[in-house]
């Protein structure tokens, strides 16, 4: 027979033996994320057409907002800023924007001043894609034939005919504010011409261009309609010079246009990531577009004619909203949020 005794001493040491319970910790909910304070230095007509309440709107809901920069007050008594956007170009601007650079490391500036001329300079411009000279299993990109031109315009025929440049030839202003190009059908007309410009040899293209947005890893290609092919015909029934105010905008869309597989056909992809990646290196810019043609009846050669800085990103919505994907340095867990294209 069973003691109770026993049977209660047992229990007493059952329960001595047991660990006490851990009290549980209270729940500490996590600080609510930062803001990612974006300040602009812009244009109006150009804040007007980037900053859409639409890609406004979607900011907010991923934490980045956008702030005017007061560009009559020192930008350190701003802020304070995670990131500065701007597409202004007077020297007090850049200055301003260097000191404040070396003042404040942290914050990511889109993009460098610096790196920024190289692009309104046309010398300058396409000196990286013709060192480049891209060559691979996907395709070639090269530059046009191209002469600049600082002289007296009655020396431009000799100067073409030194250089061996073939007619028609597309003059542009040397300075890239202005999207104006001409073209010149015969050496007389290169007398009409108005120095410093850049001549290129004109490459018959089927009339449609490959506008490449590169917005910080991300790559956009859309089609613009661009000048008609030029033949002999041509050659020889014009004279004198045609200008064009603007060549391509977002008007002139050729995306849903019925067109010749063979001209509307884009670029391969991976031949548009070295190139954008090898550019984002070598010019140390972000926010930036390639005006790229594919030399008629070829598949696999294309040239570089023109590139800009910030362009005008037009109706092209996508483009504008993989902004949100450039604050990585300051707030990279946004990254993985950010509307993909």
């Amino acid at each position: 027979m069973v003691s109770g005794g026993c049977v209660g001493a047992e229990g007493e040491a059952d329960r001595a033996a047991a660990p006490p319970e851990a009290a549980e910790e209270p729940v500490v909910p996590a600080p609510p994320a930062r803001e990612v304070v974006v300040g602009y230095a812009l244009t109006t007509k150009k804040a007007k057409s980037f900053l859409q309440p639409k890609l406004r709107g979607l900011a907010r809901k991923k934490g980045i907002l956008f702030v005017a920069i007061d560009q009559k007050r020192p930008l350190s008594d701003q802020g304070p800023f995670d990131i500065v956007l701007h597409k202004l170009t007077g020297k007090g601007w850049q200055q301003l924007l260097e000191e404040y650079r070396e003042a404040h490391p942290e914050v990511t500036v889109l993009d460098p001043p610096g790196a920024i001329a190289n692009l309104l300079d046309r010398q300058s411009m396409l000196q990286e894609v013709s060192e480049l000279d891209l060559t691979d299993c996907h395709g070639k990109v090269r530059v046009p034939k191209q002469l600049f031109i600082n002289t007296d315009p009655s020396s431009i025929p000799a100067a073409v005919r030194r250089a061996g440049l073939s007619l028609p030839l597309v003059a542009k202003p040397l300075v890239a504010k202005s999207h104006e190009l001409s073209l010149a059908y015969d050496p007389t007309s290169l007398t009409k011409l108005e120095p410093p410009l850049v001549l290129q040899e004109f490459v018959n293209h089927g009339g449609v261009m490959f506008k490449v947005y590169i917005v910080g890893d991300a790559i956009r290609v859309v089609r613009r309609f661009s000048l008609p092919n030029v033949d002999e015909g041509d050659l020889s029934n014009n004279a004198g010079v045609f200008r064009f105010p603007r060549v391509s905008c977002a008007a002139a869309s050729a995306d849903d246009a019925d067109l010749d597989p063979g001209v509307a056909e884009l670029p391969p992809r991976p031949l548009l990531e070295i190139l954008a990646r090898e550019l984002r290196r070598r010019l140390g810019l972000r926010l930036f577009n390639i005006d790229m043609i594919r030399e008629h009846g070829t598949r696999d050669r294309f040239y570089v004619i023109d590139m800009n800085y910030f362009p005008g990103y037009g109706k092209n919505a996508r483009v504008r909203a993989r902004v949100h994907r450039l604050p990585a340095e300051p707030c990279p867990e946004r990254v993985q949020e950010a509307t993909k294209l």
